[in-house]
């Protein structure tokens, strides 16, 4: 199946350690093959997003991964991505994630453990921060948990809530946005087992269930979501590595298919791409394979735009892979990879 639906990609790379700022890229409609066509200046764009201009136009937003942090918002509707003013700070240290919800921009502050909330202009250019929410706590590992680490902001499926992945204190808060005064306003925490360190989340295509992927821990811990109540009860914890494995470990990204069946998770320790299998319900997981990632370090794992081929960002090998994705197995297989040194993160517009 072609992989039409986009005409382009933006790779994000370290700057800090060779990378070029945001790399652009034409994928092909029949291999989903990448091309570079081209570098926008940014430095360490460590995660971008996708959001809208108030007249329907696209607008790509990049973190810049420093301490202070910073946004900043481009025009991509024509084909050389133009600058939305100068970057904004975020008032936190570090962002490592960002997504757009109800006309703001969210920031994952890794570096200060907090989420800061952006206006949106009509044009998509971010605002100062209307609101920063600091979390407190810390874990039980010496050196990646003596406070908080907020790794991954995202809305939930139905837009009510806003969820933020801590690394730092072992759980996941559950947030309401106000988009008249662009508070954030705490709702609950769900709390993993200590040193867990949950890095991202995906959601399971039915809003109803979601996996939480541990980078200290290399496990997924399966939980169910209630949109109503505004509610993450985990369920279930599955080990990315049943019979274990020697040496560090390092998961980094979770990907849930369009149908439901298959869980992938990047794992940075052994540069693989562990493949789980997703039962009806959604609740259950069994671990069936894992394949090399094509490089080192999967920093990043991202479908393409009809779900049939993955992409992986292999930061420290400095280029981003991709595979085709069995229908029935669930298991990727390498065709090409494109060179970007100190890949990041890969969207597909």
């Amino acid at each position: 199946m072609a992989d039409s639906g986009a005409e382009r990609a933006f790779i994000g790379s370290f700057t800090s350690t060779g990378g070029r700022g945001i790399v652009l890229a034409s994928p092909d409609p029949e291999t989903g093959a990448l091309t570079a066509t081209g570098v926008v200046d940014a430095v360490d764009p460590s995660y971008l997003a996708l959001g809208r201009a108030a007249d329907g136009g696209p607008v790509l937003y990049a973190v810049s991964e420093t301490a202070p942090g910073a946004v900043t918002a481009y025009d991509i509707a024509g084909p050389v991505p133009r600058p939305l003013g100068d970057p904004v700070p975020v008032d936190g240290d570090e962002p490592t994630h960002l997504s757009v919800s109800r006309g703001h921009l969210l920031t994952a502050n890794y570096g200060s453990g907090s989420v800061s909330v952006l206006p949106l202009a009509a044009d998509g250019t971010p605002r100062p921060p209307s609101g920063v929410l600091r979390h407190r706590g810390s874990g039980p590992h010496p050196d990646r948990q003596r406070g908080p680490h907020a790794h991954q902001v995202l809305p939930d499926p139905s837009g009510r809530w806003v969820l933020g992945v801590d690394l730092g204190t072992d759980s996941v808060r559950i947030c309401a946005l106000d988009p008249a005064t662009g508070g954030l306003a705490p709702h609950g925490e769900t709390a993993l087992p200590p040193g867990t360190g949950p890095r991202h989340l995906a959601f399971h295509p039915s809003g109803r269930h979601a996996y939480v992927l541990g980078e200290l821990r290399p496990v997924v811990t399966l939980c169910r979501w209630d949109a109503e109540a505004g509610t993450l009860e985990p369920v279930a914890e599955v080990p990315l590595f049943p019979d274990g494995v020697e040496g560090p470990v390092s998961p980094s990204a979770p990907v849930v298919s369009p149908d439901g069946r298959f869980l992938w998770a990047a794992e940075r320790g052994t540069d693989t791409i562990v493949v789980l299998a997703l039962d009806g319900t959604g609740e259950r997981a069994r671990v069936l394979t894992s394949v090399p990632c094509g490089g080192r370090r999967p920093r990043d794992l991202v479908l393409g735009p009809t779900g049939t081929r993955l992409y992986a960002a292999n930061e420290h090998s400095g280029d981003v892979t991709w595979f085709d994705v069995d229908g029935v197995t669930g298991v990727p297989r390498r065709v090409g990879s494109l060179a970007v040194p100190s890949a990041s993160t890969v969207l597909f517009v």
